[in-house]
């Protein structure tokens, strides 16, 4: 699993979680339930472009890691 896998997955939930509250909101006329759903949602597509971030990182660190290998295989 990527480093980024966990914080992709928890992101999914707390969006899932928000569109919940604020469907809960929409249907019970609460706006403050409905804010929090949308706060949710915002702080989970952030998680999960966090994770993005983090598979990012991990690609490109082992590029770097197969070029040093490749060019020691060299000399």
């Amino acid at each position: 699993m990527s480093s980024g896998t966990g914080d992709k997955l928890k992101g999914m939930g707390e969006e899932m979680k928000g569109r919940a509250k604020e469907a809960y909101g929409d249907a019970t006329d609460n706006e403050r339930a409905k804010g929090e759903g949308q706060a949710d949602q915002t702080a989970g597509k952030a998680r999960q472009f966090k994770g993005d971030v983090k598979d990012k990182a991990d690609d490109a660190g082992q590029k770097v890691g197969d070029a040093v290998d490749d060019l020691r295989s060299k000399m």
